[in-house]
């Protein structure tokens, strides 16, 4: 097993790609060990300097503090995701874990999922990431970043130029777009 890594806009996030599915219950987000009893999640959060995790459907991003460099987190992340993988299992996250249910949504709210879901979120995963709806009030979308776009210096620019110009395009409702 060959597991490769990408860099991101973020610094501070690195993209590792074991050429394997890593969840199939969507993308979930870690930044503390004790939230959750998985093992590759907890010694991935033990090692030194690392922040958090957030797993997509192919790929695991690693967050770390800007005071580590990559060379002392990458060999040993990467390791532990062969020995993971090479253990015979086939998922990272698997099952249902206590996820978010979605309250029923107003069909403004549901056409700004929409576009989230099939022009934002595919593109922003490239990049290690992912974008949630949180909600939408008074002409104000309010999302939550994950994973490589969680405190990208770049994030900033991303919401306003792309997320807010292309929800604002196809939904006049919408006035501003704010991360949470």
């Amino acid at each position: 097993m060959f597991v490769q890594t990408e860099i991101t806009p973020n610094p501070n996030s690195l993209k590792f790609l074991p050429g394997q599915k890593v969840s199939n219950i969507g993308s979930f987000e870690v930044t503390k060990k004790e939230e959750i009893d998985n093992e590759l999640i907890r010694n991935l959060l033990s090692i030194n300097g690392v922040t958090g995790i957030f797993l997509g459907t192919d790929f695991i991003s690693i967050n770390k503090s800007a005071d580590i460099d990559w060379e002392e987190i990458k060999h040993i992340a990467i390791s532990l995701i062969n020995e993971f993988y090479l253990s015979g299992k086939e998922f990272v996250i698997e099952g249902s874990l206590s996820k978010e249910s979605k309250p029923d949504l107003e069909e403004i709210e549901k056409k700004i999922v929409k576009i989230l879901d099939t022009k934002i979120r595919p593109a922003v995963a490239k990049d290690g990431g992912d974008i949630k709806f949180k909600e939408f009030k008074n002409g104000i979308v309010k999302v939550e970043l994950q994973g490589s776009c969680s405190g990208c210096p770049s994030s900033t620019m991303t919401l306003k130029q792309g997320v807010q110009n292309l929800l604002c395009h196809y939904l006049p409702e919408v006035k501003e777009v704010v991360a949470v």
